[in-house]
């Protein structure tokens, strides 16, 4: 065994230093379900609007779509006409609906406003004149007419027009709107609208008034052009 001598002991270098111990750094996991989940976000959001530029109506998936299957008009009977359609009033009418529950409105009750066009017609029925209400003179110049006083129609509804101008419902409501239709309720207001039209007609409107002065016109006109110089055109008191 050698002996190291103080000079070749210097001239070697110190051992290295041993290593110093790192502890492992925790491991990042990647939160891959909210990355998957806002992919789908993104994917569903992009096909939809993308969709939309395509199909305007796609925001309504469950939409029913209409098909007109219905087959040729049948003729059923032909009657004949013996009334004089004199005059003729357009009507407007706002239907103010509500249905009251014990409830408070916000859980169950609704309000609609209803905007109804409607006409009426004001006819003069010449099929019940009778024999002596048509009277002339013997020189055949003369001539007097009693007619029965005009009847007014029921109206009729014009639905190309009306319309339901607003409608508020209940929560209640609004959740059996999903499992009914609103069909009775569109019915209950066209009957209401052609109740208070007709009712407006027969009173008050100047329509009746106006069908006998129509009326009196037209047979004073044609029986002057057949060469009565005097017509007198009347009508049946009011019952």
């Amino acid at each position: 065994m050698g002996v190291l001598s103080p000079e070749r002991r210097r001239a070697e270098p110190p051992p290295p230093a041993p290593p110093q111990y790192e502890p492992p750094r925790p491991r990042r996991e990647v939160p891959w379900g909210l990355i998957t989940l806002g992919i789908l976000v993104i994917a569903i959001f992009g096909s939809v609007n993308w969709v939309k530029d395509l199909i305007p109506d796609v925001h309504n998936p469950f939409r029913a779509q209409t098909v007109d299957r219905s087959g040729p008009a049948v003729l059923k009977s032909i009657q004949d006409l013996h009334s004089y359609h004199a005059a003729t009033g357009n009507f407007q009418q706002i239907v103010d609906m509500q249905k009251d529950t014990p409830l408070p409105d916000q859980v169950l009750g609704s309000r609609t406003l209803f905007i109804a066009y409607g006409t009426v017609d004001a006819t003069v029925d010449f099929s019940s004149i009778g024999s002596g209400a048509v009277q002339v003179s013997d020189d055949r110049r003369n001539a007097t007419i009693t007619l029965p006083q005009p009847q007014v129609s029921d109206a009729r509804i014009d639905p190309t027009r009306s319309y339901v101008y607003d409608r508020n419902e209940g929560v209640f409501n609004k959740i059996g709107d999903i499992f009914s239709s609103n069909d009775n309720n569109q019915q209950e207001l066209y009957v209401v609208a052609e109740q208070r039209i007709t009712a407006a007609a027969e009173q008050g409107s100047g329509l009746v008034a106006r069908a006998r002065e129509n009326t009196r016109a037209m047979l004073q006109s044609m029986l002057r052009a057949l060469g009565f110089t005097t017509v007198a055109v009347n009508f049946e008191p009011q019952a």
